[in-house]
């Protein structure tokens, strides 16, 4: 038996030990999905290279470690150390998860207006909400092994309803640390998110290490935007150094609909972030934005997949990746048009920028169109600063790694301005400062 197929039969004992202890005491329906998620991971295991969706990306180092289920692991943080990482904006909205698992204490939920509902999933869904009931793994399908290891280990994770005609002014924050410093842990934070027709809201959804030890986040987030909402979601990837983090972000849009993801990915060693959206009314609009900046050995992969299954909807898509030292990013992008999905408007773009001869970026736009009348575009660019550039900014007398500095992050602005609220876009913007001089320092230094 293969290591892959050892790790795969480990999980499912881990699940059926979890489901008989910690796992239970949920509604008949959520242990249902359960049992079917772990049999489709059963069935499937753990991905490969002979799998083309996982071609550029190796998963060896979650089947050579043994992670525990972080919901055992209650590390005890103060207010003080939590409030450094939540936005002034929004901070009466905001549910923090330690470990996977919601902590009451360190929430705040007083902002939130009558009728909207926000709190831990496990919670609401053993209140008996049909909400819950009626959209929870309805979307983001367990085709994909991770969904379905985060499927059969689901326990919390958070849940947010904005009833009709509710407009948030605030961000809504979900802040979610993992915070062991003991054994290696998994932790499989789910939400579920719903506005509700003619609502608006913008999420935050942060995912960030307090300890460099070896965890792993296999994340996955649900959003259903209803008849003429809006959503923005926000999500910021800073785990910690030896962190692995998997993730699906999966939409599902009704008529005349908008939403736009913002994701930005800093920190992990490995990182794979899998976004599907569905575009299933008529008139709906839906923009992805992604920025990569990353050095060392890091890896981020991200694999879109935008369905146009109505006509009259319109998609934007644009990735940015920064790349340093020997670090490496992934993107693969795939817009599906339907048959009679007519006048379809879909713009896809990928730009790399390879700071240093040992990174490498791989990148595979695709287009699949089933109907003939359409307008959709795809490229996608590679390769190191433009040295014409560089060198004509040198004439104007600025030292070569500031000029450096100044073009690389000029290629990081582009995403960062598409960032609506000030203080996640100064705060970001102060990050992506900071790794870049933190790379001019030790190009200086091996000279």
């Amino acid at each position: 038996m293969t290591k892959a197929l050892e790790v795969r039969d480990e999980y499912v004992a881990d699940y059926e030990a979890f489901s008989g202890n910690g796992g239970s005491g949920v509604p008949q329906w959520f242990e249902h999905l359960r049992r079917e998620a772990i049999q489709q991971f059963s069935t499937a295991g753990f991905p490969n290279s002979r799998d083309e969706r996982w071609r550029f990306t190796s998963v060896a180092h979650l089947t050579d470690t043994k992670f525990a289920l972080a919901n055992g692991e209650r590390p005890t943080l103060s207010l003080g150390e939590v409030k450094q990482h939540i936005l002034e904006a929004g901070k009466d909205q905001c549910l923090v998860f330690v470990n996977g698992r919601h902590s009451k204490e360190l929430s705040s939920t007083d902002g939130f207006p009558d009728g909207v509902v926000a709190g831990s999933l496990r919670d609401v869904a053993n209140s008996g909400s049909k909400r819950v009931e009626r959209h929870l793994a309805k979307y983001a399908t367990t085709d994909n092994p991770f969904t379905a290891l985060s499927t059969a280990f689901m326990s919390d994770g958070a849940f947010l309803y904005v009833p009709q005609d509710v407009i948030l002014g605030e961000p809504i924050q979900l802040l979610f640390l993992t915070a062991s410093a003991g054994r290696p842990v998994v932790s499989h934070p789910r939400n579920l998110i719903v506005v509700g027709r003619n609502a608006a809201a913008s999420v935050v959804e942060t995912h960030l290490g307090l300890v460099d030890g070896t965890y792993w986040t296999n994340a996955v987030t649900e959003a259903v935007v209803q008849e003429n909402a809006r959503l923005h979601l926000y999500r910021v990837q800073r785990e910690g150094a030896r962190a692995s983090h998997t993730a699906t972000t999966q939409s599902h849009q009704r008529r005349d609909s908008n939403f736009a993801l913002t994701t930005i990915e800093i920190g992990g060693a490995l990182s794979r972030h899998d976004i599907n959206a569905v575009l299933a009314g008529q008139g709906a609009e839906c923009s992805l934005y992604g920025l990569t900046q990353i050095q060392g050995k890091q890896h981020v992969d991200h694999h879109t997949t935008i369905e146009h299954a109505r006509p009259h909807c319109k998609s934007w898509e644009f990735f940015n990746g920064i790349y340093d030292d020997k670090s490496r990013g992934v993107f693969t992008g795939r817009i599906l048009v339907h048959p009679g999905a007519q006048q379809t408007d879909s713009k896809q773009t990928n730009n790399n920028l390879l700071l240093s001869k040992g990174a490498r970026a791989d990148s595979q736009p695709q287009l699949e169109i089933y109907a003939d009348d359409v307008k959709c575009t795809h490229g996608a660019t590679l390769g190191p600063i433009d040295e014409k550039a560089l060198f004509y900014m040198q004439t104007r007398g600025i030292e070569a790694e500031v000029a450096r500095n100044l073009l690389t992050y000029g290629f990081g602005v582009e995403i960062l301005n598409e960032i609506e609220i000030a203080e996640l876009r100064e705060q970001l913007d102060q990050l992506v400062h900071a790794r870049l001089d933190d790379g001019a320092e030790r190009r200086r230094a091996v000279r």
